[in-house]
């Protein structure tokens, strides 16, 4: 007999996997923003700098700590959740350009990913 799988639901594109007061998985399509956003007050009220290993996300509290991995090559990155989005329906996560180099996906621009919490946020 095998291990049960953990439920799947599917909502707007995403996959969450595990949705629990002690693990969160997440997989969908992961873009990445920069230039124009650099310098910019993210919706934590942080100056959003490009260079960093942070990310936006719809719902993760501020200062919730992630390792998205990209599913293709198997590269991973340690972020920090720090503003609100992305805000296409198709997309789980925007990384910051650093975090998106981190996991081989500045040129195609967007990567299948899978999202993990390590650590949740307060939220501040």
């Amino acid at each position: 007999m095998g291990c049960a799988a953990a439920p799947r639901f599917v909502i707007h594109e995403r996959t969450v996997v595990s949705e629990s007061p002690s693990s969160y998985v997440e997989e969908g399509i992961a873009s990445y923003y920069a230039d124009d956003f650099h310098g910019q007050r993210t919706s934590s009220g942080e100056v959003f700098d490009m260079n960093e290993l942070t990310a936006a996300h719809q719902t993760l509290p501020f200062g919730t700590i992630a390792k998205v991995t990209n599913k293709v090559n198997g590269l991973s990155v340690i972020v920090r959740i720090n503003d609100r989005g992305p805000f296409l329906k198709n997309r789980v996560i925007d990384l910051s350009r650093a975090a998106a180099e981190k996991i081989g996906m500045i040129g195609p621009g967007t990567a299948e990913v899978r999202v993990e919490v390590l650590e949740w946020g307060s939220g501040k």
